[in-house]
């Protein structure tokens, strides 16, 4: 682990190790979606049961997300981040070398407890770096990180026809060993931790209804909307998120703080966030479909896998600018301006895709509007977040915002993915009218993403402020990594 003796790297430093371990989770996220049919047929399995390939990275990666950004707070953010690294790494190897379906749905399995490096990397920011220079270092991350899904789904297709599927996990596999390395050289201790302890039934709770949520959104289709397996789960996942709300409100030190959660900055963000994760991720899965539609069918472009991912390049470019500019953005205008013009941008892209997707040039312009609106909403709301709890809460609460998007992201795409399939042409293509719809409704919610954006409180907290947590108050030095606890009463106000 890191040792504590020695001088502190310097920030550029400590950024550049943590970019490398967002980016390589970024990637992990979305880079098999476009290729599941290579994998289907190349292990002999069905349609269905590939599709586990994705889904047993969400259901680990919705439970390990929120539950290894509190543990972070606790134990040291560093030391979390390095197992969260070690997991992907033997995640990504055990999928590479996976014989049959079953292993390679294990290793993604392991993958998805990396996701949880995404929230520890922002609480390892917030401890780190001056105060003026936070905004600017977690918009820069986020940009890595919203770009870092779509060069996935950019990549798959080279890397498929040129190595073979396998090597999309083989070369994870290296990177994360490599960069686990340079974790373990240049990351420093957590300055900032939380006292306490790991109340294992609210972590069973969370666990659980979070899979009982996430499994029948990602199979309803397969099972059935109003089958007894969906229905039965999502009243499961009702009652065990009532009764960990319950445990949680209760606690004197509770896994994750409800009352922090009550507050206007972060639900209102949070709820921003989750509709977000809807638009961004179901772009990712089916933008790439609707690109490599043979004309045949009357729409599309009949563009290869490695095709597709060349006119989605604008997108990408898109969401990264607006993320690396975050510095001089802040400058200008506030971090609710930017989720308000980000959620306009969005809408905007969208409506576009809606109306206008005959030609490349109206998709790529499209994409591209679209893409800087998720590039400015992307590092807006994660600067939010973290600004908007104490440094002490910093990694659960980022966690929560991280799942949010990703639970956002799993129901956008299954309800699109029936959308799309509900029109279909005889050769079993689906319908242009099918994709009209979706991205209608993708319009849609970017729309409420823009009505909920605009209730985002706009005083956001001062140097000096004053944070009353549980059964601690912080005296928040600036944003920074700098409070200092001391006795309080429990409750959560702010001062």
């Amino acid at each position: 682990m890191p040792r504590t003796g020695r001088a502190s790297p310097s920030p550029r430093v400590v950024f550049a190790a943590l970019a490398a371990a967002t980016a390589l989770v970024a990637l992990l996220q979305a880079l098999v979606t476009p290729v599941l049919p290579e994998i289907q047929s190349d292990l002999e399995t069905s349609s269905t049961t590939v599709t586990w390939v994705v889904t047993a990275y969400l259901l680990t990666a919705s439970a390990a997300t929120p539950l290894l950004g509190r543990v972070g707070d606790m134990v040291g953010k560093e030391r979390t981040l390095l197992v969260a690294l070690a997991v992907t790494a033997v995640g990504s190897a055990v999928a590479a070398a996976a014989p049959t379906i079953g292993v390679l749905i294990a290793g993604r399995a392991l993958n998805g407890v990396g996701a949880a490096v995404l929230p520890l990397a922002f609480a390892i920011v917030r401890d780190e770096f001056p105060p003026a220079r936070v905004p600017s270092a977690v918009g820069a991350i986020s940009s890595v990180i919203a770009t870092g899904g779509g060069v996935g789904v950019v990549l798959a297709g080279p890397v498929v026809s040129l190595l073979g599927w396998r090597w999309l996990f083989w070369i994870p596999a290296v990177a994360a060993a490599v960069i686990w390395l340079l974790a373990l050289r240049f990351l420093p201790a957590s300055p900032v931790r939380t006292p306490g302890r790991l109340n294992p039934v609210a972590a069973l709770l969370l666990s659980g209804w979070l899979v009982c949520l996430l499994l029948p959104v990602t199979k309803g289709d397969a099972w059935g909307w109003t089958s007894a397996p969906v229905l039965g789960l999502l009243a499961l996942a009702v009652a065990q998120c009532a009764v960990w709300v319950w445990l949680e409100l209760r606690s004197a030190v509770p896994l994750i703080d409800m009352r922090l959660m009550r507050l206007p900055a972060v639900w209102t963000t949070n709820l921003v966030a989750l509709l977000f994760g809807a638009v961004m991720f179901t772009l990712y899965a089916f933008l790439p479909m609707f690109l490599q539609t043979p004309t045949a069918a009357g729409y599309g472009f009949g563009t290869s896998a490695t095709g597709a991912g060349l006119l989605l390049l604008p997108m990408l470019v898109g969401m990264a600018v607006p993320g690396f500019l975050n510095g001089a953005l802040s400058r200008v205008m506030g971090a609710k301006a930017q989720l308000v013009a980000g959620s306009a941008l969005l809408t905007l892209g969208c409506g576009w895709l809606a109306f206008l997707h005959d030609s490349r040039w109206e998709v790529c312009s499209a994409t591209g509007l679209a893409g800087v609106g998720m590039g400015l909403a992307f590092s807006s709301t994660v600067n939010l977040v973290v600004g908007g709890v104490p440094p002490h809460q910093t990694g659960v609460a980022s966690g929560m915002n991280t799942n949010l998007r990703t639970i956002g992201g799993s129901v956008g795409t299954a309800v699109v993915s029936s959308v799309i399939a509900s029109t279909l042409l005889p050769g079993g293509t689906p319908a242009e009218s099918g994709f009209t719809r979706a991205f209608a409704l993708l319009t849609a919610l970017g729309a409420g993403a823009l009505l909920v954006a605009l209730l985002v409180p706009t005083s956001g907290r001062r140097d000096g402020g004053r944070w009353r947590t549980g059964t601690t108050a912080v005296v928040a030095g600036g944003g920074g990594a700098s409070g200092v606890v001391v006795p309080g009463p429990v409750g959560v106000t702010r001062g």
